[in-house]
């Protein structure tokens, strides 16, 4: 990256212009905004249509709010009707123009900017030049330029890639596909970045592999399969914003999800969309998406082995089928009420057949309450011996007594997902006859827990969740007193679905997560060398399977890593191969300035204290080699409190991943939450408790290892586990 290259003031004056324009556009959609808030009178239609317009100001400011993102990150120099005439684009994140309506900078999701990303040497895509800026706010820092073609431009590289300013240090400057990494300088000075506590966009440094993902077709499931580092999350998100600049409509209207594993990695994230000009993307963990619930924290929220695994087994959608079809039972003696001068009767029989034809007729449980209640009172009016009254004196009548309201209960009560699982759990009989033929004794008794005396007293655990939102398809809304059912029950659709570490959903969290994609496209990644969920999947047909397959999937993988430094990757490689056999690592295009330490602890197992003196030691250490870095200490969830005391002790100021996300400079991560995290420095302490605690625990180990971007100390007082020996 040259910081003295010739045309730098050039490009300088060019930003400063792009942000005057920026700054006018900004200044004129306040001014039509003031205009429209100053007439608030008129009819419906055009207070609607005020409001609308309003709407769509409030979103232009947001877009055109970049705060410290730089506006400029790019330029392409393109052959236009003769291999004599250039025309020249600068890229940016969104597009700006002139008082002319000019374009003065190309939104980098546009068509004409794709050679920027995508171009090279043996395919230049019309290009002459791709210069990559470095910046810093509006500040241009330095230029780096990759020619292309026969050299109208000076000497011509048949790679397109310059190379004047790369480290001798690194590896070897190529892709997936041993073309040239785009923008090599730019992108190594980007990975060096010290990492702050949030995930940062890559849209000035994404490379030809990636840039493929992110425009490809919107169709379909695409799967995207990485190992750490690939860049796999902030691909996924780049494709989101994307597909929103090239499908606006109708994306806008029928929204885009985007469901992440935990709330410390939707902190992480959470500003790499605003920082592409998309705000209005909804950001989720699985829970979200049940209303009227609440969730344990902590060791609570977590179900023992077992249950996890039996709530996450696809069989459960039809244990809660039959759960609900245990609810739908014909009365066992006659019903029989006074009415007029005499009585009318609901015979058993009678309600057996109500049942039975209600099963028929209506897919979703609730949706039939109006109908079996209008045919019991039809059932009732036959039997008066006068035959003068209608089912609706007898409705009329009766309704209201205690007798009728107990015999509709028992043949079709109106059910909420949790009024049903709260029922099913707290009654061994209720298990048994639900799950008996399709769960082993041991696995549908691990579901039993005791009865609240209340349901809104529970506190639902991270695997019921599915099943809460399986139970709501199938009861349906509840309905109205206007006999309509309520829209708020209703489940919503996306136009487009993006999961990130898909591979740790169980097959009923993906049936979940399908259920609301509109239209069965979806974008999901991951990594099955990181599954660690309860029921990891092996390969990417375990998890296609329970994804909607209205066209063909897609599975595309990243095999570079650009973030993890060679020597941590060599370390965490021998931990995959133990854990994965069958999968390939991806390759890294750097080598950090130190390798991994190890450090061992002598001391008893009663004894705890000596290991976190060293691991407190160490975070010392490293906060001196990155003193704006950002740290992490990855432990066994069980010694997250001996790590706290340890950093008290040192008086280490520190932050809790479940608390405070990754704003400190050091921050206490429990290995079940580290997961699509990125620091500068971790510590990784006692290896053999992470392999022995969590479930796939060789592969909860790769996880920690990987989340280094330049400095990685592992501590242990243990035994090694033998990948690490």
């Amino acid at each position: 990256m040259s910081q003295h290259h010739p045309d730098l003031p050039a490009e300088q004056a060019y930003v400063d212009h792009a942000y005057d324009c920026l700054e006018r556009s900004r200044a004129s959609a306040w001014r039509l905004r003031d205009l429209n808030e100053a007439d608030l009178g008129g009819t419906f239609q055009a207070r609607f249509e005020r409001n609308a317009f309003d709407e769509a100001l409030v979103k232009r400011l947001t877009d055109l709010d970049l705060g410290q993102a730089a506006l400029v990150f790019g330029r392409i120099d393109r052959y236009a009707e003769s291999p004599d005439t250039l025309e020249t684009f600068h890229i940016g994140r969104l597009a700006v123009a002139d008082e002319q309506s000019e374009p003065v900078v190309v939104d980098w999701r546009a068509p004409v900017a794709e050679p920027f990303y995508r171009a090279t040497g043996r395919e230049p895509m019309g290009l002459a030049r791709r210069r990559h800026f470095s910046v810093e706010g509006r500040t241009v820092l330095g230029l780096e330029d990759e020619l292309f073609g026969d050299g109208h431009l000076g000497v011509g590289h048949d790679e397109g890639l310059t190379g004047d300013d790369l480290d001798g240090g690194t590896v070897a400057a190529t892709g997936a596909d041993g073309a040239p990494l785009r923008g090599y300088s730019t992108l190594l000075a980007s990975l060096e970045r010290g990492r702050t506590g949030t995930l940062g966009d890559i849209v000035a440094t994404i490379q030809s592999e990636q840039d493929e993902i992110i425009r490809s077709p919107q169709h379909g499931v695409l799967v995207v399969q990485g190992g750490p580092g690939t860049g796999k999350t902030v691909v996924a998100l780049h494709r989101a914003a994307y597909l929103l600049y090239t499908h606006r409509f109708p994306l806008e209207d029928q929204g885009v999800l985007v469901i992440g594993p935990n709330r410390v990695f939707l902190r992480y994230i959470e500003r790499v969309l605003p920082s592409l000009g998309e705000a209005g993307v909804e950001q989720v963990v699985l829970a979200d998406l049940v209303p009227d619930v609440r969730f344990a924290t902590g060791p609570d929220a977590a179900d023992d082995p077992i249950a996890a695994r039996v709530k996450g087994d696809e069989r459960m959608s039809e244990v809660i089928d039959r759960a609900i079809t245990d609810r739908e039972r014909p009365l066992r003696d006659d019903l029989v009420l006074p009415f007029r001068y005499g009585y009318v009767r609901l015979r058993v029989a009678e309600s057996s057949r109500i049942v039975k034809a209600a099963r028929r007729r209506f897919r979703r449980h609730n949706a039939a309450r109006r109908w079996v209640e209008g045919e019991v009172w039809a059932a009732m009016a036959a039997t008066w011996r006068e035959g003068d009254a209608t089912p609706a004196d007898v409705r009329r009548a009766v309704r209201s007594l205690p007798e009728v309201r107990e015999a509709l209960e028992r043949m079709w009560p109106v059910l909420t997902p949790a009024e049903l699982l709260h029922d099913l759990f707290g009654s061994r009989a209720l298990l048994r006859s639900a799950a008996g033929r399709l769960l082993a004794e041991e696995e549908w008794a691990s579901l039993y827990r005791p009865r609240h005396d209340h349901v809104d007293d529970v506190r639902w655990t991270n695997a019921d969740v599915a099943l809460l939102d399986d139970a709501r398809e199938v009861l349906g809304p509840r309905p109205r007193k206007s006999g309509k059912p309520d829209d708020a029950d209703e489940i919503r659709t996306y136009g487009h679905i993006v999961i990130d570490e898909v591979q740790d959903l169980t097959p009923m969290q993906l049936k979940m997560a399908a259920r609301r994609s509109l239209n069965g496209s979806l974008t999901v990644v991951g990594d099955i060398a990181q599954a660690t969920g309860p029921l990891a999947p092996d390969d990417w047909d375990d998890v296609l399977r329970h994804l909607p397959d209205r066209r063909p999937a897609r599975v595309v993988g990243l095999s570079v890593g650009y973030r993890i430094p060679a020597q941590i990757m060599e370390l965490a490689d021998r931990v995959m191969a133990a854990a994965t056999p069958g999968l390939r690592p991806p390759r890294s295009v750097r080598i950090g300035d130190a390798s991994p330490r190890i450090v061992a602890v002598e001391q008893t197992v009663e004894q705890t204290v000596g290991l976190f003196d060293a691991v407190a030691a160490e975070v010392r250490t490293l906060l001196a080699e990155l003193p704006t870095g950002s740290l992490a200490l990855v432990v066994p969830d069980a010694l997250a409190a001996d790590a706290d005391e340890a950093l008290n002790r040192a008086g280490i100021e520190y932050g809790r991943a479940a608390a405070s996300g990754l704003d400190l400079s050091v921050t206490v991560v429990p290995v079940s939450v580290v997961k699509g995290l990125e620091l500068d420095g971790v510590v990784v302490v006692e290896p053999a408790r992470i392999v022995a605690d969590e479930p796939h625990g060789l592969r909860s180990l790769y996880v920690a290892l990987t989340r280094a971007t330049q400095r990685l100390v592992v501590v242990h007082a243990a035994p090694l586990p033998a990948p690490l020996r």
